[in-house]
């Protein structure tokens, strides 16, 4: 059975549609989902039989997954990393909501939640109303890796309709909030100091 496809509105996404995509998140289902970089494939971050789902669709051992994860807000984020310091703290708070992953150190909670030894974390603040909706409806965060296309000129699929062609037979649920970006989040490994640019990509960095 192929996956459904619903629209939603980018900046006033509706309550209903929300609620009905977070009880599938709740029951394992696999969705693919707008931010404000490129599209993503998230699932419920409590649930590990979907977790291991999107590392068998992305041909990994969840060990070897950088995945990430997608909270609402600052607030979110104090159960899964370590507590920051004054620097990296202020930083995340002028970057966030925006197109960046911060990489942190993990506080317990995560590799007994994944099941997997991980000491660092990837965590998202998209600036986008979706996730951030879903996210806040749900709970807690979503665990999400990037989709890429095997198109060696573009390497993320950016139109809705065709990446539902694309996954209908592999995720559960495609989310259309419009035509997406081909350009990722900027990542910067905190986990350090002093930080470092892992990969460039759409947000503004200066050593």
């Amino acid at each position: 059975m192929p996956a459904d496809l619903i629209q939603l509105h980018p900046i006033n996404p509706e309550k209903r549609k929300i609620e009905d995509i977070v009880k599938r998140l709740k029951n394992g289902q696999i969705i693919i989902y707008p931010t404000d970089t490129v599209y993503a494939i998230g699932c419920d971050l409590y649930h590990a039989k979907a977790v291991e789902r999107i590392c068998k669709l992305k041909s990994a051992k969840p060990e070897k997954m950088n995945l990430t994860f997608i909270c609402h807000d600052m607030s979110d984020i104090s159960k899964y990393v370590l507590q920051l310091d004054t620097p990296t703290f202020k930083l995340m708070k002028s970057l966030l909501p925006g197109p960046y992953a911060f990489i942190l150190k993990a506080t317990s909670e995560v590799p007994r939640i994944l099941g997997v030894r991980k000491k660092t974390v990837g965590i998202r603040i998209p600036n986008h109303a979706i996730p951030r909706q879903i996210v806040e409806m749900l709970g807690n965060p979503l665990v999400t890796t990037s989709i890429k296309s095997d198109d060696l000129i573009l390497e993320y699929t950016t139109d809705p309709a065709q990446i539902w062609e694309d996954y209908k037979h592999q995720v559960d649920l495609i989310l259309d909030g419009g035509f997406g970006g081909n350009i990722p989040s900027t990542v910067l490994d905190a986990s350090e100091n002093p930080i470092k640019l892992i990969r460039k990509g759409l947000g503004e960095w200066s050593d």
